[in-house]
């Protein structure tokens, strides 16, 4: 073996793979923003009812993965876990106690695209 690929192999065992794009993954909840389709705030997410376009997002979503910001109390996330479980859209809630984040909620899928404006407006 080359001395860069031991390096290289022990640089990985010691600190991870190399992630891309490490600040905009925190921002959003370790999604990445091209691939996002829709996003809320956290005072988005504690409002009472769920937003339709965000249900309706979950509910048409392909290849979809909705994420929430685990700083947020569960009876807030628990109305959007239950429509992801209804729709088989699997979750994670994100606990990243080492960045700021006003993002609550994301949802990937493989139609999320640069060029759309992905927050919903009140």
């Amino acid at each position: 073996m080359a001395k860069e690929h031991i390096e290289e192999y022990l640089d990985r065992g010691m600190y991870g793979v190399k992630e891309t794009k490490p600040e905009e993954r925190r921002y959003y909840l370790t999604a990445l923003r091209e691939r996002i389709e829709v996003a809320l705030t956290k005072g988005q997410v504690m409002r009472i009812s769920p937003y339709e376009q965000v249900v309706a997002n979950i509910k048409n979503v392909r290849n979809g993965h909705l994420y929430l910001n685990g700083e947020i109390s569960y009876p807030h996330l628990s109305k959007y876990i239950k429509i992801a479980n209804q729709e088989n859209v699997p979750f994670t809630i994100v606990q990243n106690h080492h960045s700021e984040t006003d993002i609550g909620l994301v949802l990937t899928g493989s139609n999320g695209s640069e060029d759309k404006d992905i927050f919903i407006q009140n």
